[in-house]
C-alpha cells in the first residue's frame, strides 16, 4: 500500500529503458542519456557542432537572419531518429517530458527561456494536425513549460501551407519552399510588438522552416526570436563516422 501511495503522487513506475532494455528503468535510462546525448559545444547562431578550430560558417553570412540564436539537445542520429518517429508519427507524447529535459540541458537553452516574453512551437497545418493527432512541438513547448516556467502561447504564429515535400532539398529551395508559409494572426500584433519569442520544435534539419516562422514573427513586430530545439540533423560535414 506504501509504494503505491508513493507512485500515486507523481513518482515514475517502474519501466524498461526504450534504448538499451534496462529493467527497472525509466523509458530513457540515465546510462543511455550521458553515451548518447553528451553535451556538445555548438554555435549559438545555428547550433551546428563546433571543433574549436575555426568559427561557423553561418557567422560569415552578409545578412543578419531572422533567427538570432538556437540551442538544440541532440544531433538527429541513433537513438533519437528512432523515438522521434514513435514521438511523432507513432501516437506516443509521452516522449516530450524525457525530450524536454534533454533539451533544457542543451548549452544556452536556459538563457534563451529567460529571456524569452513567450514560448512558442513551430505550428502544424490543420490538415497535418489531424494526420498526426497531436501536435509534437506543442507538446515539447507544454514539457518545457512545466519544466522551466515561461509564458506559453499557441495562437501567436500560424502555419498557412507545408509546402512540397522538403527532406531532399538545399536550405535556399526550402527557404523558397516556406516563402509566405507562416502568419501571424491579427489579433496577436499586441502581443508580439518588441516582444522576444523563443520558437520550439522536434527537428531541424537546414534551418529554413525556423528561419521562415522567426522571418513572420519579425516581419509582425517581434524584436528577437530564438529557437530550442529538440534535435538537429547533421551536415554531411558534420557527421563522424
Amino acid at each position: 500500500m506504501g509504494r503505491f501511495s508513493a507512485w500515486s503522487k507523481g513518482l515514475a513506475w517502474p519501466s524498461q529503458c526504450r534504448v538499451c532494455g534496462q529493467w527497472p528503468a525509466r523509458p530513457l535510462c540515465t546510462a543511455c542519456r550521458q553515451r548518447f546525448a553528451p553535451v556538445r559545444p555548438r554555435c549559438p547562431h545555428c547550433a551546428a557542432p563546433l571543433d574549436g578550430a575555426s568559427p561557423c560558417p553561418c557567422l560569415t553570412q552578409p545578412v543578419e537572419p531572422a533567427l538570432t540564436a538556437c540551442a538544440v539537445g541532440v544531433d538527429y542520429a541513433y537513438p533519437w531518429d528512432r523515438l522521434i518517429a514513435r514521438f511523432k508519427f507513432q501516437g506516443e507524447p509521452g516522449w516530450a517530458q524525457p525530450f524536454a529535459k534533454l533539451m533544457l540541458d542543451a548549452p544556452g537553452a536556459i538563457a534563451l527561456l529567460d529571456g524569452a516574453d513567450w514560448i512558442a512551437p513551430v505550428p502544424l497545418t490543420p490538415a497535418r494536425l489531424a494526420e498526426r493527432g497531436h501536435h509534437p512541438p506543442w507538446e515539447l513547448a507544454k514539457a518545457i513549460a512545466r519544466l522551466h516556467p515561461r509564458p506559453l502561447r499557441a495562437d501567436i504564429l500560424t502555419r498557412l501551407s507545408d509546402g512540397p515535400a522538403q527532406h531532399r532539398l538545399a536550405r535556399q529551395e526550402r527557404l523558397r519552399n516556406l516563402r509566405g508559409a507562416f502568419t501571424a494572426p491579427i489579433e496577436s500584433l499586441s502581443r508580439l510588438r518588441d516582444a522576444r519569442v523563443l520558437l520550439v520544435d522536434d527537428v531541424t534539419t537546414t534551418g529554413a522552416t525556423l528561419a521562415a516562422a522567426a522571418q513572420a514573427l519579425r516581419a509582425a513586430g517581434a524584436a528577437r526570436v530564438d529557437a530550442l530545439v529538440f534535435a538537429r540533423t547533421p551536415a554531411p560535414r558534420e557527421r563522424v563516422d
